[in-house]
């Protein structure tokens, strides 16, 4: 195992007029390369305090380290890939809008930034869509346009909270499909983020999920063959075990 992100006695507090609560307390947590981790957890449970603590937009006490450096701001290593579909320039087209951030990190050759913004629409199955603008995108395409963006900065860790829960049934389930053919030929890193058990089961080759004290309650291998399907061997097993957990911390805050 190759160990890429570790996180050392993480807590995140959030301080207001009349009290103040700790949303992540103590946690550690070890990813290694090539991880695709889903994160299940009631709301409130701090799962996207999480991920942003590692994106770095949130301060917090403990230890982040991503390849050994330690974590203290937004870097090109860790790229977020958003549930809305407000993170695209709308004035730019899909193409101008993946070379953007590769031009902010120092790449100025023309002819480059074209060919990277090309592989990687190639690669998320819109390479004829370069010259459209984001409204002329449906809502899965855009959610494409920002998964091809991301892995354009070639990051170490790919962040993705609930980036499918807006699109219906059909348009999730291909986008899913899509995401682990990404994710197989880029050999990439996922942390995601899901509130649908069967999306972590269907994904995930390792499934965590956090109680309502911002706690990791269970972290398990899922090692369900994939394709996943509702009859695929292991899958009720593994679907009861994370619903009954939901359902336990459903009942501890009533």
């Amino acid at each position: 195992m190759n160990k890429l992100l570790e996180i050392k006695n993480l807590t995140k507090n959030y301080h207001d007029s009349s009290n103040s609560r700790d949303i992540i307390k103590d946690l550690n947590l070890t990813v290694n390369k090539g991880d695709f981790l889903c994160i299940l957890g009631p709301s409130g449970c701090g799962k996207t305090t999480l991920i942003r603590c590692i994106a770095g937009f949130e301060g917090c006490e403990g230890k982040i380290e991503v390849g050994g450096e330690q974590v203290d701001k937004p870097g090109i290593d860790r790229m977020m890939v958003f549930q809305d579909f407000n993170q695209l320039f709308a004035w730019k087209t899909v193409s101008k809008n993946i070379q953007y951030p590769l031009k902010v990190n120092g790449i100025k050759d023309k002819e480059k930034l074209e060919r990277i913004a090309q592989e990687h629409l190639d690669l998320v199955g819109l390479g004829d869509k370069g010259e459209l603008y984001p409204h002329q995108l449906s809502g899965g395409m855009k959610q494409r346009v920002a998964i091809a963006r991301g892995l354009a900065l070639n990051p170490k860790i790919i962040l993705m909270d609930e980036p499918f829960a807006s699109l219906d049934a059909m348009t999730r389930n291909k986008l899913q499909g899509e995401l682990l053919r990404i994710k197989e030929r880029e050999n990439a890193t996922i942390i995601f983020i899901t509130h649908n058990i069967q999306e972590a089961l269907v994904l995930g080759n390792r499934i965590l999920l956090m109680s309502k004290r911002g706690e990791i309650k269970i972290d398990i291998e899922n090692n369900i063959p994939k394709p996943v399907t509702p009859a695929s061997e292991g899958y009720g097993q593994m679907w009861k075990i994370f619903n009954d957990a939901l359902w336990e911390e459903s009942e501890e805050t009533q």
